[in-house]
């Protein structure tokens, strides 16, 4: 429907990944490079593309590791742009600030463009792609910015970097306002997320089509990338049916969505890599923590056992035991 050729994308599988582990947290405690060295080894030869969400000392130590070590990633790179408007829409409430953050965030914001525009010159071997932000348009965000300011940034970045530049935002907000900012952008990024709309697995590679192909015919000249889509393996019912995620289904899900795109050659970000317990509320089953097709511990769960289990062929049997245990 829309190739990827014309901006230099070549097929192959893709992940989203966030490294930080038990106790670790974004502005606190980072992953060290011999923990980032051990996970990209465990991605090595699976996906060839990760998705990172910020221009952050972590993605540094992220792209350290994959220069050094000569590993075969190429990587889409964010700026985590923060709230430059209030959202009293936002369900969980947190999309309120006083006008002094949101005038720092601004500031603050545009700082992380320029810093953007730094890493992708300095690893432009390693970085194929930039995203200006991630779901800050949609109406629940907590970090709402207008479309009309995201354009800015595109235009920011796109007159320094020679890397194609997107933005990543669920689907719904590309079908009704972002016409503008989508002609400006090299390729668009959609997430869906049957799960969190209360679709049961038996719906929810039918729905994930549905998304993706909404936008696809909207922009029929421009390339469509799904940069999240997931399975949730645990929920305490905070958005989501405990009864509508299990690691089997995260299997099925995972199992049909590379099918399909694999078929379609649609770049798709699968999310996530690993657990993350630092996310959400401190309720352990929060739904926010448990994304991963690894746990936190980094064993493989139910859906990609099985390829692990090859992988690990010649292997000692104690690591054999770590990693499928």
């Amino acid at each position: 429907m829309n190739s990827f050729s014309n901006i230099g994308i070549e097929p192959g599988r893709a992940i989203c990944y966030s490294g930080y582990r038990k106790g670790q947290r974004p502005g606190h405690t980072i992953p060290c490079y011999e923990e980032v060295k051990e996970d990209l080894l465990l991605l090595e030869g699976y996906w060839k593309y990760l998705r990172l969400y910020n221009c952050d000392d972590h993605s540094q130590t992220v792209l350290d590791v994959i220069e050094k070590e000569n590993l075969d990633f190429k990587v889409m790179l964010g700026a985590y742009i923060e709230a430059e408007m209030n959202n009293f829409n936002c369900p969980w409430g947190g999309g309120v600030y006083s006008e002094e953050e949101l005038e720092l965030n601004a500031s603050q914001n545009k700082e992380k463009i320029q810093k953007l525009a730094g890493f992708a010159d300095k690893y432009s071997d390693v970085i194929f792609s930039l995203s200006v932000g991630n779901e800050a348009c949609v109406d629940w965000t907590d970090h709402y910015v207008h479309e009309d300011k995201v354009l800015e940034y595109v235009n920011m970045l796109k007159s320094t970097a020679v890397q194609p530049v997107t933005f990543c935002e669920n689907y719904v907000p590309w079908l009704h306002k972002l016409e503008i900012l989508a002609e400006a952008l090299d390729f668009i990024c959609v997430h869906t997320y049957p799960v969190w709309e209360y679709k049961h697995i038996n719906e929810a590679i039918d729905y994930t089509k549905e998304n993706y192909y909404s936008v696809a015919e909207k922009y029929p000249d421009s390339p469509v990338v799904i940069a999240e889509a997931g399975w949730a393996t645990k929920s305490n019912g905070n958005g989501i049916n405990p009864a509508h995620v299990s690691e089997s289904y995260q299997k099925i899900y995972f199992e049909h969505l590379m099918k399909w795109t694999d078929e379609e050659g649609i770049l798709t970000f699968f999310f996530e890599a690993f657990d993350e317990d630092w996310k959400g509320s401190s309720e352990p089953l929060e739904p926010e923590k448990h994304w991963g097709l690894f746990y936190i511990d980094r064993t493989p769960k139910m859906a990609i056992r099985s390829m692990y289990s090859k992988k690990l062929v010649g292997t000692s049997t104690d690591k054999k035991e770590h990693i499928l245990s």
